[in-house]
This record gives C-alpha cells, structure tokens and sequence, in this order.
C-alpha cells in the first residue's frame, strides 16, 4: 500500500507491524527471520524508539543463539543506529565483532554501517576506500541499494567538509526515487536540502522538502517533524526560518539522534551569524562544536569552528574524541568485559582465543593505567 497509494496510507499497517514486532511473544524463529526487515521499517517511518528497541533485540537474539549467517546483518544493523544516536565509539567498537563473524563464516558481508560511520565521522579516507567496496560488492550481489547507500554516504560526508556543490550532486543520485519504502532515500533528500540552499538553488531544495515532507508528517513522530523542520528553516526567512529552527531543536532534543540534534544547532548558528546576530550564533555553533567533538565527528566539528572564528570567537580547540588510545577490537574487548563477560565468552563473541582476550586487556589496563578488571567497569 506504501508504495501505490502513497505514506500516509501505508502508515498505520506497518505501524501496526512495528508494535506487533516489539512484542515479548514474537519467536525466535520469527526474530531472526524478520528483525533485519522491521529495523529498516522503523527507520523509513521515522520511529526511533521503535528501531532501537528492535535492533537491540535483534542483536541479543543473535547472539544468544550463535545464528552465524544472521549476526552480520544484526551488527550492522546496531552500527547504524549507533551512529544516528551520535555513539559513533560504539558503532566503531562493533567493526572487530563483525570483521571476526565474517572472517569466521568466509561470508563476504556489504559494510553499509562502516561507511555511513565513516561519512559521519568526516574520515574521507576511510570514506573513500569503503564507498569502493560496496561499490563493487553491492554491484556483484545486484543490490540497488548499494547505490543509494554510497551517494547518502557522500553527501554527507562533503556536506560535512562544505562541499556542497559535491554534496549535492551525490544526494540527487541517492534519491531519484524517493517514494520507496526506503529510509536512506530519505535521508538523502535531507542531505539535498542542505546542499542545495548552500549553493542559491531554492527551487531544488524546496523539490526535496515536498518529497521529504510526505514521509515525515505520515510519521508523526519527534524524529521525522524535527528534521522536516530543520529542512524547512533552511528554506525559510525571517520568523518563520527561526521558529522553525526552534521548533527542530525542541523535537530532536527528545530524540536519540543526537547527530541530527547537533547539526541543527550548526545551522541555526550559521543562519544567526548570517542575520548579524552574532552573539546568539556563537551559543548555537558554541553548543554545536561540543557535541560534534564529544561524538568524534570530525568534519562538522571543524566546520562549526570555521563557524564560530566568522563570529569573532576564538575556539579553544579540543581533541576529537574517538576512543582514547584503544583500538577497534580492544574498546570492543573493554566493552564486553564491562558488560560482566568472562574472557571465554569474549573470546566466543570475537572468534579470537582466550590467550588473546588476555594480551589485548593487558594492553587496555596499561592505556587507561588501571589494574583490574572492576577498576575497568567502574
């Protein structure tokens, strides 16, 4: 129904669906079959709660029952929404599980989560070489999401750096065909609205609100009418262009996206500066470079900078964070070990041996100068 009579009819049958699917009753059977379906539901729908909930489970059930051609979809599944929740430190702690599942099955798996982590965190490098994977992996499979997926991840990455010609160019490919059931088209349209006010094409940008616009009100929640109104201050003058940022930051303030809440802020800061309001626009960039550096994503931290040196103020500049000095697999070790597992079951989750549980939390206790494992999980 979504896709022949539009979202607003489709709506409350999958909505329906997502409560059915948070249910404590649904089988095992039943989880692994579907949760990998019902997260990208959720997201399309812009319900969070629901995606959160879902995938968290998604994840437990997988693991639990050691459901080896299932878990990489529920990792990756758990990455993205780590990154939209602005917990990118997680998202990447879960690169050494999912690299030792498939190194483990001799599976090839897309890595769609890694690189929408990589475009968020600002990493063009790293960016770069995954969009030539998937590229190449996702055209082998015949997965047309493939396509959507690596130009969302390159509008988002040069909207990031202020490329927004760049930006724009990869957002039209990622949304050619935005009345699909399909959140990344969606969030493509997101990532041209921005772009295409940036470079003077209002018409273009308020093309993509109207197509945005028929998913997110359907949705009706927080997640969806905040960046709407986001979108929508982007298009806008004067009052209605400040009521609508405030507006985006009240809805997204009740929200996990906490990546989404930051750019909001950076706008808003940005438009401010425009209007000569300086000292209002160093609160919101101000507010902004925090939380982009707090979550480790580089690229916007930095344009939220440039923002903040425009007004006037000189930033003290911080270390990104991402992680301290631990590598993927040894936050993925510390996590676990916090979580209350033995090195055994570690050792069981990571497909590494015990021995090397061992050598990699010598290695954590000697970064952080702690000595033991109750000094870790405090």
């Amino acid at each position: 129904m979504g896709y022949t009579d539009g979202f607003a009819a489709g709506m409350p049958t999958l909505q329906r669906a997502l409560v059915a699917f948070r249910r404590p009753d649904v089988s095992e059977e039943d989880g692994l079959r579907w949760f990998w379906l019902t997260c990208r539901v959720a997201r399309a729908l812009w319900d969070e709660e629901a995606w959160e909930a879902i995938v968290t489970r998604f994840l437990q059930l997988a693991r639990e029952t050691g459901a080896l051609s299932v878990l990489p979809l529920a990792l990756s599944a758990r990455t993205l929404a780590h990154v939209f929740a602005g917990e990118l430190d997680a998202a990447e702690a879960l690169g050494g599980e999912l690299h030792g599942v498939t190194e483990a099955t001799g599976s090839p798996f897309v890595p769609y989560g890694a690189l929408m982590l990589a475009a968020w965190r600002g990493r063009e490098d790293e960016a770069t070489d995954l969009i030539e994977t998937v590229l190449d992996e996702a055209v082998s499979r015949g997965e047309g999401l493939g396509l959507t997926v690596t130009g969302l991840a390159t509008a988002v990455l040069n909207n990031g750096f202020g490329r927004y010609e760049e930006a724009m160019a990869a957002a039209e490919r990622s949304s050619e065909h935005p009345e699909e059931l399909n959140a990344s088209t969606a969030w493509a349209l997101v990532e041209l609205v921005e772009a295409a006010t940036r470079i003077g094409m209002p018409e273009r940008a308020d093309g993509a609100l109207q197509q945005l616009a028929k998913s997110t009100r359907a949705s009706g929640t927080d997640w969806g009418l905040g960046i709407e109104a986001r979108c929508r201050a982007l298009t806008s003058d004067g009052y209605a262009a400040e009521r609508a940022y405030r507006e985006a930051l009240e809805r997204l303030g009740r929200t996990r996206v906490r990546g989404e809440l930051a750019r909001a802020h950076l706008l808003y800061g940005e438009w401010l500066r425009r209007e000569g309001r300086r000292l209002d626009a160093r609160e919101q960039l101000r507010t902004a470079y925090e939380m982009f550096t707090a979550m480790g994503m580089e690229a916007f931290a930095r344009r939220a900078e440039r923002e903040l040196g425009a007004t006037g103020e000189t930033v003290r500049r911080r270390p990104v964070e991402t992680g301290g000095e631990l590598t993927a697999q040894e936050a993925q070790v510390a996590r676990l070990v916090r979580e209350g597992l033995t090195n055994p079951e570690i050792g069981a989750r990571l497909f590494i041996s015990s021995r090397t549980v061992e050598y990699h939390l010598h290695k954590i206790f000697g970064k952080l100068g702690i000595t033991s494992r109750k000094q870790l999980r405090r």
